[in-house]
Formats: C-alpha cells, structure tokens, sequence
C-alpha cells in the first residue's frame, strides 16, 4: 500500500496541495498517495482520528483548523509552540507530532525565490488571525529591525506584539496606527482578498522599492496588490511560492526527502 497523507480543513475543494505533493512525490520518487479531506466544522478531530485508523501518516491543516491541530498534537515544535497554531500533524506510533511550515515557507519564498533580505527591513504585517501568528516568529528570527503588527481589532494585535516581544523588535496597533511610517515589507496575512476586499490600509506605508506580498493567491492580481501597484509598487507577490514552500517543509518532514520547488511553484502558476 502506498503511504497515505492529505490535506484537510473546510473548505477544501479550492486547494493545490495534493497537485502539489504529487508533483513533489513524482520528482523524488516516493511512494505516496495525497487526498484532500473535507471535515465538518464540528468533526475535526473525528475525522482526523478515522484518518490515522485507515493508516494515514501525516496531514495538512488549512483553515478554521490550526488551532485545533495544535490543542490535538501531543508533541510539538518550537515554532509551533511558540505560534500556538499547527499546520501539520505527523502520525508515529502513538505520537501526534505538530508542526507550522507558513512561515518557514513564508521566509523562503521572500528570501530565496524573491531574492529579497529580510535582515534590517521594516515589516508591516497586516492580520492577527492564524495566518500572522504562524510566521511572526521565523520572520523575527531574519531579524528585521522592526515588525509592526496591524488588525482591524488593536486588541488582537497587541496580544501577539506581547507573545512575541521576547524573540526581536514587535509593535502593534490597528490598520491606521501606522499612516505616518513606511515599511520595505507590507505583508497581507487576513482574510481580505478571499472575499475580494482591501484592508483599511493607508496607501504611503509603502517605502520606496517595497515589496507587497500577498498570502492569498487568485487567477487575478488580489485587490491588495492592485492597490499597491497603483500606489507605485513593483515588487509584488502573491502567496503561491509560500503555498509551495510550506508544502515543501511538510514533505521533508514526513519523508525525510527536500524537493526542488521552483518546478513547482511554475506549474502551479499555469493551474490557477
């Protein structure tokens, strides 16, 4: 029988991951299969539970179930620890290993496939949901020489400032506490432009030379990057090498095995 993983969360008929770990399974020749599973908004761990029963080694977890894959897990990593939110269960044994690969994915996608330092840049990351909380943390670790936290609800950003003061330089606010700086890095982790919308955000944040980085990804530029293309930024990107990337640090570790994601995140770009 072929290892068994997959995807889950709700919904799920939109994702790319098993188009992505069949290609990256094809390119290191591992014998594996990858699913995507639609579980029910109150059956999380029921079916992740039937899942490890039918022999499945390893999942992904999309939204509204990260933070439920961390409170399952009965081990965890230092950066899911400190993220308090999981992406990826490994299954061994008795154990449930959770992990978080956004924001290794996040930091890969902007260092090595952009080609743009993290170091000593001014980050403005847009969200507190789950989606900022993951890559907070391997983004201090580049050590920008600022973060700036921005939610519509100040609350929920000063609560990550404080949870993740201790690892570099965090500050926080809402989206117009920040109208008066401008930032090399503008990262958009809410849920915006997955219904087509434009966070309250100020148009001069943008530093001369900025990347706009989007971690959503749709056919279409998102409204998030025509808003800054039309305010004068050229260093755009939306959130398939991330998508890809993060992929890729599950798959190492379920398999042990690093692919190459450049072919993968260009195939990706002639699917959507």
């Amino acid at each position: 029988m072929l290892d068994s993983y997959a995807v889950i969360g709700n919904p799920i008929s939109h994702s790319k991951s098993p188009l992505i770990h069949a290609a990256f399974a094809q390119q290191t020749q591992q014998s594996m299969q990858y699913d995507a599973i639609l579980a029910p908004l109150d059956g999380f761990q029921t079916t992740v539970t039937h899942f490890r029963q039918q022999g499945g080694k390893g999942l992904n977890v999309t939204v509204p179930f990260k933070l439920e894959a961390y409170q399952l897990a009965t081990r965890l990593t230092e950066r899911a620890t400190i993220a308090q939110a999981v992406n990826t269960l490994k299954f061994e044994n008795q154990e449930i290993l959770g992990d978080n690969t956004d924001g290794a994915g996040l930091v890969r996608d902007i260092e090595l496939n952009l080609g743009i330092p993290i170091a000593n840049k001014r980050i403005l990351l847009m969200g507190a949901g789950g989606a900022a909380r993951g890559v907070i943390l391997p983004l201090l670790q580049q050590k920008p020489s600022i973060l700036a936290i921005a939610n519509r609800t100040r609350q929920k950003a000063e609560a990550l400032q404080q949870q993740f003061m201790a690892h570099g330089n965090t500050v926080a606010g809402d989206f117009t506490s920040f109208s008066d700086q401008q930032f090399d890095i503008v990262i958009n982790a809410t849920s915006a432009s997955l219904h087509d919308a434009l966070p309250d955000l100020p148009a001069h944040v943008f530093a001369n030379n900025a990347l706009a980085y989007d971690m959503m990804y749709s056919h279409e530029p998102t409204r998030f990057l025509k808003f800054a293309y039309d305010n004068g930024v050229r260093h755009l990107a939306d959130g398939i090498g991330m998508l890809v990337e993060q992929a890729a640090e599950s798959f190492f570790l379920w398999r042990g095995v690093r692919p190459q994601t450049k072919p993968v995140i260009a195939l990706l770009k002639t699917k959507i």
